[in-house]
């Protein structure tokens, strides 16, 4: 597909060779664990305590290094930064651990995972400064346009919010990544038209999107009403899903880069779908319709 652009050759048109993300922990919460605005997180999320303290950012980089060594011998990663709301805590102490991680000789890319109110002009003029040294990323967990579902799933914010920050970090000169989660509870394929078509008529224009199916995990308020009446949650299933992401795919603007098209909860949490631990059957049944949906007349 003519406008299917992955992360992975993106990396590869720009550095030459494959890149790696490797998972930091900043040891950060998020407003709507701590009270600030609710309590128990997004509805989907696992209910992991925040660390405290952490291991060093360069000892986190060799120990995140280990576990991709026997993929790669490139030696380019991406410094990710990616448990709950990692823009949310004292400036100073994470934006050390930030630029600890951008200077790394190996490390071409810091991305940044937070929540679009934790992002106020100082915390943008410093990442505005970080991005001097080595591309900048931050990634906004939007999920969806509707407000309606956005309380449903306990996120914290409304649109407006979001949009405001996507426009100061975009004038800022920072790229912005948005997460989108297609089978929340009451939501249909129109519903995840419709927040990818809002995606695309941003302005200035969307750099990269993450697409994720809902994932049901063990210990969550989503598991609950799961356990408790299914039929609230359309599952998807694998060629389902995977044909409407392509439609989705269709309607994003040129250049936007997709860094994913399924979740990917942990095993040992996942209640459904199962067929998202299949990987290389995803990505078959995935090549096999974009190879299918471009064929004429389709």
């Amino acid at each position: 597909m003519s406008n299917y652009h992955s992360l992975d050759s993106e990396m590869k048109r720009i550095y030459g060779k494959k890149v790696y993300r490797l998972a930091l922990d900043a040891g950060c919460t998020c407003p709507n664990r701590d009270g600030t605005c609710g309590f128990g997180g997004c509805f989907f999320c696992a209910d992991s305590a925040y660390a405290e303290s952490v291991l060093p950012i360069s000892e986190q980089i060799e120990k995140a290094k280990e576990k991709v060594a026997a993929k790669t011998k490139d030696n380019a990663y991406i410094a990710y930064f990616q448990s709950h709301t990692n823009t949310y805590g004292d400036m100073n102490r994470l934006c050390g651990m930030f630029q600890e991680a951008i200077n790394h000789p190996e490390v071409v890319t810091l991305a940044i995972g937070t929540r679009p109110d934790c992002l106020d002009g100082k915390w943008i003029e410093r990442l505005a400064e970080l991005n001097k040294i080595k591309p900048v990323w931050v990634e906004l967990g939007l999920q969806t346009i509707n407000d309606d579902t956005a309380k449903l799933i306990n996120r914290g914010y409304n649109l407006a919010v979001f949009e405001d920050a996507y426009k100061r970090l975009k004038a800022a000169g920072i790229t912005v990544i948005v997460h989108a989660i297609i089978g929340l509870p009451g939501e249909a394929d129109k519903d995840a038209i419709a927040t990818v078509k809002y995606l695309s008529s941003l302005n200035p224009s969307l750099d990269g999107i993450k697409l994720h199916n809902l994932n049901i995990l063990k210990g969550t308020v989503l598991c609950e009403m799961y356990e408790k009446n299914p039929s609230l949650i359309h599952e998807y299933t694998m060629e389902e899903y995977l044909s409407l992401v392509i439609k989705l795919i269709r309607i994003l603007p040129e250049g936007c880069v997709i860094h994913r098209i399924t979740g990917d909860g942990p095993r040992s949490l996942l209640v459904t779908p199962k067929w998202i631990t299949d990987k290389k059957r995803v990505q078959n049944t995935f090549r096999k319709l974009l190879e299918e949906k471009e064929e004429p007349g389709l």
